[in-house]
Protein backbone atom coordinates (compact mmCIF):
# COMPACT_ATOMS: atom_id res chain seq x y z
CA UNK A 1 0.00 0.00 0.00
CA UNK A 2 1.08 3.45 -0.83
CA UNK A 3 2.25 5.32 2.20
CA UNK A 4 -0.67 7.95 3.98
CA UNK A 5 0.76 11.41 4.20
CA UNK A 6 0.15 13.97 6.79
CA UNK A 7 -1.87 17.56 6.60
CA UNK A 8 1.64 18.82 5.69
CA UNK A 9 2.50 16.26 2.62
CA UNK A 10 4.90 13.56 4.44
CA UNK A 11 4.52 10.60 3.67
CA UNK A 12 4.56 8.24 6.70
CA UNK A 13 7.06 5.62 6.26
CA UNK A 14 8.39 4.33 9.75
CA UNK A 15 6.92 3.75 13.16
CA UNK A 16 8.91 3.55 16.37
CA UNK A 17 7.11 1.69 19.48
CA UNK A 18 8.37 2.23 22.89
CA UNK A 19 7.76 -1.48 24.08
CA UNK A 20 9.30 -0.01 27.97
CA UNK A 21 10.09 2.65 29.95
CA UNK A 22 11.77 0.49 32.18
CA UNK A 23 15.65 0.61 31.90
CA UNK A 24 19.21 -1.04 33.73
CA UNK A 25 20.66 1.93 33.40
CA UNK A 26 19.68 5.89 34.43
CA UNK A 27 21.40 8.27 32.46
CA UNK A 28 21.90 11.58 32.70
CA UNK A 29 19.43 13.12 29.81
CA UNK A 30 17.14 10.25 29.75
CA UNK A 31 13.05 11.83 29.21
CA UNK A 32 11.49 9.01 30.81
CA UNK A 33 8.81 9.85 28.38
CA UNK A 34 5.19 8.13 29.10
CA UNK A 35 6.11 6.03 32.20
CA UNK A 36 4.06 2.97 32.69
CA UNK A 37 3.87 0.07 34.76
CA UNK A 38 5.57 -3.07 33.76
CA UNK A 39 1.95 -4.99 33.92
CA UNK A 40 0.64 -2.51 32.13
CA UNK A 41 2.85 -2.74 29.03
CA UNK A 42 1.30 -3.77 25.70
CA UNK A 43 1.02 -7.27 25.25
CA UNK A 44 3.07 -8.73 22.10
CA UNK A 45 -0.16 -9.53 20.81
CA UNK A 46 -1.08 -6.26 21.13
CA UNK A 47 2.40 -4.49 19.40
CA UNK A 48 1.42 -7.28 17.03
CA UNK A 49 -1.74 -5.60 15.51
CA UNK A 50 -0.46 -1.84 15.99
CA UNK A 51 2.14 -3.01 13.34
CA UNK A 52 -0.50 -5.17 11.08
CA UNK A 53 -2.66 -1.77 11.19
CA UNK A 54 0.27 -0.13 10.58
CA UNK A 55 1.34 -2.00 7.95
CA UNK A 56 -2.35 -1.68 6.11
CA UNK A 57 -1.45 2.03 6.25
CA UNK A 58 1.83 1.95 4.28
CA UNK A 59 4.16 1.41 7.41
CA UNK A 60 7.57 0.13 5.81
CA UNK A 61 9.60 0.25 8.62
CA UNK A 62 9.46 -0.77 12.23
CA UNK A 63 12.09 0.26 15.29
CA UNK A 64 11.21 -0.86 18.68
CA UNK A 65 12.61 1.32 21.67
CA UNK A 66 12.47 2.14 25.45
CA UNK A 67 13.49 2.29 28.20
CA UNK A 68 15.48 -0.59 27.67
CA UNK A 69 13.84 -3.13 24.88
CA UNK A 70 15.75 -6.41 25.48
CA UNK A 71 14.75 -5.59 29.41
CA UNK A 72 11.39 -7.40 28.32
CA UNK A 73 11.73 -11.18 28.24
CA UNK A 74 9.29 -11.72 25.73
CA UNK A 75 11.54 -9.65 23.23
CA UNK A 76 12.35 -12.29 21.28
CA UNK A 77 8.17 -13.45 20.73
CA UNK A 78 7.67 -9.91 20.05
CA UNK A 79 10.21 -9.80 16.78
CA UNK A 80 8.74 -13.32 16.14
CA UNK A 81 5.22 -11.89 15.81
CA UNK A 82 6.33 -8.62 13.96
CA UNK A 83 8.49 -10.52 11.33
CA UNK A 84 5.69 -12.23 9.83
CA UNK A 85 4.45 -9.06 8.59
CA UNK A 86 7.11 -8.78 6.32
CA UNK A 87 7.99 -5.27 7.15
CA UNK A 88 10.86 -4.03 4.93
CA UNK A 89 12.88 -3.43 7.94
CA UNK A 90 12.91 -4.07 12.08
CA UNK A 91 15.25 -2.52 14.18
CA UNK A 92 15.82 -1.89 17.77
CA UNK A 93 17.30 1.08 19.75
CA UNK A 94 18.83 -0.55 22.64
CA UNK A 95 21.65 0.68 25.38
CA UNK A 96 23.47 -2.39 25.04
CA UNK A 97 24.08 -3.92 28.11
CA UNK A 98 21.80 -7.46 26.78
CA UNK A 99 23.29 -7.02 23.53
CA UNK A 100 25.91 -10.23 23.70
CA UNK A 101 22.74 -12.22 25.14
CA UNK A 102 20.11 -11.19 22.43
CA UNK A 103 21.71 -10.49 19.07
CA UNK A 104 21.88 -13.81 17.44
CA UNK A 105 18.41 -14.80 19.10
CA UNK A 106 17.08 -11.39 17.37
CA UNK A 107 18.58 -12.47 14.07
CA UNK A 108 16.91 -15.70 14.19
CA UNK A 109 13.49 -14.37 15.10
CA UNK A 110 13.24 -11.43 12.70
CA UNK A 111 15.45 -8.92 13.69
CA UNK A 112 17.07 -6.61 10.88
CA UNK A 113 19.72 -4.05 12.44
CA UNK A 114 20.17 -2.71 15.61
CA UNK A 115 20.80 0.78 16.81
CA UNK A 116 23.42 1.21 20.57
CA UNK A 117 23.24 4.03 22.28
CA UNK A 118 26.51 4.45 23.36
CA UNK A 119 28.01 8.13 24.15
CA UNK A 120 31.91 7.52 25.42
CA UNK A 121 34.13 4.66 25.38
CA UNK A 122 35.75 6.11 28.46
CA UNK A 123 34.92 3.86 31.51
CA UNK A 124 34.90 6.96 33.90
CA UNK A 125 32.70 8.87 31.71
CA UNK A 126 30.60 6.08 30.89
CA UNK A 127 29.63 6.09 34.55
CA UNK A 128 28.96 9.96 34.99
CA UNK A 129 26.22 9.28 31.96
CA UNK A 130 24.69 6.01 32.62
CA UNK A 131 25.06 5.75 36.60
CA UNK A 132 26.42 2.18 35.52
CA UNK A 133 29.33 0.05 35.19
CA UNK A 134 28.43 -2.29 31.96
CA UNK A 135 30.88 -0.57 29.42
CA UNK A 136 32.89 -3.72 28.74
CA UNK A 137 29.22 -5.85 28.58
CA UNK A 138 28.20 -3.20 25.87
CA UNK A 139 31.42 -3.03 23.33
CA UNK A 140 31.32 -7.17 23.69
CA UNK A 141 27.33 -6.87 22.91
CA UNK A 142 28.25 -4.55 20.42
CA UNK A 143 30.54 -7.01 18.29
CA UNK A 144 28.26 -9.49 18.78
CA UNK A 145 25.30 -7.63 16.74
CA UNK A 146 27.88 -7.46 14.29
CA UNK A 147 29.21 -11.06 13.99
CA UNK A 148 25.63 -12.23 14.05
CA UNK A 149 24.86 -9.69 11.01
CA UNK A 150 22.60 -7.16 12.44
CA UNK A 151 23.98 -4.56 10.25
CA UNK A 152 24.32 -2.26 9.92
CA UNK A 153 24.97 -1.90 13.15
CA UNK A 154 25.06 1.91 14.42
CA UNK A 155 26.07 3.79 17.49
CA UNK A 156 24.24 6.98 18.67
CA UNK A 157 26.30 8.77 20.30
CA UNK A 158 24.46 12.03 22.29
CA UNK A 159 27.42 14.69 22.68
CA UNK A 160 27.78 16.94 25.62
CA UNK A 161 29.39 19.82 26.17
CA UNK A 162 32.06 19.24 29.00
CA UNK A 163 31.12 15.65 29.08
CA UNK A 164 32.29 14.15 25.57
CA UNK A 165 32.35 16.45 23.19
CA UNK A 166 36.10 15.56 22.78
CA UNK A 167 35.47 11.67 21.92
CA UNK A 168 34.35 12.20 18.36
CA UNK A 169 37.37 10.73 16.90
CA UNK A 170 37.87 7.84 19.66
CA UNK A 171 34.20 6.86 18.88
CA UNK A 172 34.81 6.99 14.84
CA UNK A 173 37.95 4.97 14.68
CA UNK A 174 36.01 2.13 17.35
CA UNK A 175 32.71 2.42 14.72
CA UNK A 176 34.98 2.35 11.64
CA UNK A 177 37.05 -0.93 12.85
CA UNK A 178 34.08 -2.88 12.99
CA UNK A 179 32.34 -1.72 10.20
CA UNK A 180 29.91 0.29 12.46
CA UNK A 181 27.83 3.37 11.48
CA UNK A 182 28.19 6.66 14.02
CA UNK A 183 25.39 8.90 14.33
CA UNK A 184 25.93 11.98 16.65
CA UNK A 185 23.02 13.38 17.80
CA UNK A 186 22.34 16.51 19.22
CA UNK A 187 21.05 17.02 22.89
CA UNK A 188 17.72 17.37 22.88
CA UNK A 189 15.76 19.44 25.83
CA UNK A 190 14.01 17.32 28.64
CA UNK A 191 11.97 18.56 31.48
CA UNK A 192 12.32 15.21 33.47
CA UNK A 193 16.29 16.36 34.35
CA UNK A 194 17.23 16.36 37.87
CA UNK A 195 19.16 19.90 37.10
CA UNK A 196 17.03 22.15 35.17
CA UNK A 197 19.84 23.80 34.11
CA UNK A 198 20.77 20.41 32.65
CA UNK A 199 20.23 21.24 28.80
CA UNK A 200 21.67 24.72 28.82
CA UNK A 201 24.84 23.12 30.48
CA UNK A 202 25.23 20.74 28.56
CA UNK A 203 23.61 21.56 25.35
CA UNK A 204 26.30 21.17 22.76
CA UNK A 205 25.40 22.90 19.02
CA UNK A 206 27.15 20.36 16.40
CA UNK A 207 27.60 22.97 13.82
CA UNK A 208 31.52 23.02 14.17
CA UNK A 209 31.48 19.46 13.78
CA UNK A 210 29.22 19.73 10.90
CA UNK A 211 31.69 22.42 9.30
CA UNK A 212 34.84 20.31 10.19
CA UNK A 213 33.25 16.67 8.59
CA UNK A 214 32.74 18.68 5.38
CA UNK A 215 36.07 19.69 4.77
CA UNK A 216 37.41 16.04 5.53
CA UNK A 217 34.95 14.13 3.82
CA UNK A 218 35.30 11.90 1.04
CA UNK A 219 31.70 11.94 -0.04
CA UNK A 220 28.42 13.39 1.90
CA UNK A 221 24.95 11.77 0.89
CA UNK A 222 21.60 13.39 1.60
CA UNK A 223 18.92 11.31 3.65
CA UNK A 224 16.03 12.85 2.40
CA UNK A 225 13.48 10.46 4.04
CA UNK A 226 15.18 10.65 7.15
CA UNK A 227 14.85 14.21 8.10
CA UNK A 228 17.57 15.30 5.46
CA UNK A 229 20.38 14.20 7.52
CA UNK A 230 23.81 14.25 6.12
CA UNK A 231 26.05 11.07 6.26
CA UNK A 232 29.47 11.46 5.90
CA UNK A 233 32.09 9.22 4.37
CA UNK A 234 35.65 9.29 5.49
CA UNK A 235 38.45 6.80 5.63
CA UNK A 236 36.28 4.34 4.76
CA UNK A 237 34.28 5.27 8.00
CA UNK A 238 30.64 6.52 8.17
CA UNK A 239 29.24 9.61 10.44
CA UNK A 240 25.72 11.07 10.14
CA UNK A 241 24.57 14.07 12.15
CA UNK A 242 21.14 14.19 13.90
CA UNK A 243 20.27 17.75 14.66
CA UNK A 244 16.50 17.93 15.29
CA UNK A 245 16.63 21.17 17.62
CA UNK A 246 15.48 24.41 15.70
CA UNK A 247 15.62 22.27 12.64
CA UNK A 248 13.16 23.17 10.24
CA UNK A 249 14.64 20.36 7.63
CA UNK A 250 13.99 17.69 10.83
CA UNK A 251 10.70 18.45 10.69
CA UNK A 252 9.94 19.13 7.23
CA UNK A 253 11.29 15.73 5.93
CA UNK A 254 9.87 13.44 9.05
CA UNK A 255 8.58 10.85 8.24
CA UNK A 256 7.93 9.10 11.39
CA UNK A 257 4.89 8.15 13.45
CA UNK A 258 5.50 6.99 17.08
CA UNK A 259 4.17 4.90 19.59
CA UNK A 260 3.95 5.30 23.41
CA UNK A 261 4.06 2.88 25.96
CA UNK A 262 1.04 3.02 26.86
CA UNK A 263 -0.46 2.31 23.32
CA UNK A 264 -1.12 6.47 22.17
CA UNK A 265 0.03 7.51 19.16
CA UNK A 266 2.28 10.08 19.32
CA UNK A 267 2.37 12.36 16.36
CA UNK A 268 5.87 14.46 16.98
CA UNK A 269 8.93 13.57 18.88
CA UNK A 270 8.88 16.55 20.80
CA UNK A 271 5.33 17.48 22.14
CA UNK A 272 3.20 15.32 23.95
CA UNK A 273 0.38 17.08 23.68
CA UNK A 274 -1.34 16.10 20.68
CA UNK A 275 -1.31 12.22 21.61
CA UNK A 276 -4.15 9.88 20.67
CA UNK A 277 -5.70 6.93 22.07
CA UNK A 278 -5.33 3.88 20.23
CA UNK A 279 -4.41 0.68 22.76
CA UNK A 280 -7.18 1.71 25.16
CA UNK A 281 -10.04 1.26 22.01
CA UNK A 282 -8.33 -2.16 21.61
CA UNK A 283 -8.80 -3.61 24.82
CA UNK A 284 -12.16 -2.30 24.50
CA UNK A 285 -12.62 -4.55 21.48
CA UNK A 286 -13.04 -1.83 19.31
CA UNK A 287 -12.64 -3.16 15.23
CA UNK A 288 -10.12 -2.65 12.93
CA UNK A 289 -11.97 0.45 11.08
CA UNK A 290 -12.52 2.34 14.17
CA UNK A 291 -8.53 1.39 15.10
CA UNK A 292 -7.51 2.34 11.86
CA UNK A 293 -9.66 5.95 12.36
CA UNK A 294 -7.74 6.27 15.04
CA UNK A 295 -4.53 5.71 14.23
CA UNK A 296 -5.34 8.26 11.14
CA UNK A 297 -6.64 10.83 13.55
CA UNK A 298 -2.86 10.67 15.19
CA UNK A 299 -0.96 11.43 11.93
CA UNK A 300 -3.57 13.95 10.77
CA UNK A 301 -2.31 15.48 14.25
CA UNK A 302 1.29 16.38 12.89
CA UNK A 303 2.96 19.42 11.84
CA UNK A 304 6.42 20.51 11.82
CA UNK A 305 7.10 21.66 15.02
CA UNK A 306 9.78 24.01 13.91
CA UNK A 307 8.21 25.79 10.56
CA UNK A 308 9.91 27.49 7.81
CA UNK A 309 10.03 31.23 8.49
CA UNK A 310 7.93 32.69 5.48
CA UNK A 311 9.17 35.81 3.85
Amino acid sequence: MKAIKDPFNRPIISLRITITNRCDENCIYCHHDGMVNSKDEMTPEEIYKICEISKDLGIQRVRLSGGEPLIRKDIVEIIEKISKLNFRDISITTNGTMLEKYAEKLKDAGLDRVNVSLDTLNPETYKFITKRDYLDRVKRGIVKAVEVGLNPVKINMVLMKGINENEVKDMFYFTKEYGIVLQVIELMESENCDDSKFNAEYHYDLTSLEEELTKIADDIKTREFMQNRKKYFIDGGEIELVKPIENTNFCKNCTRLRITPDGKVKPCLLRNDNLVELLSYMREGADDEILKKQYIKGINNREPYTHEKED
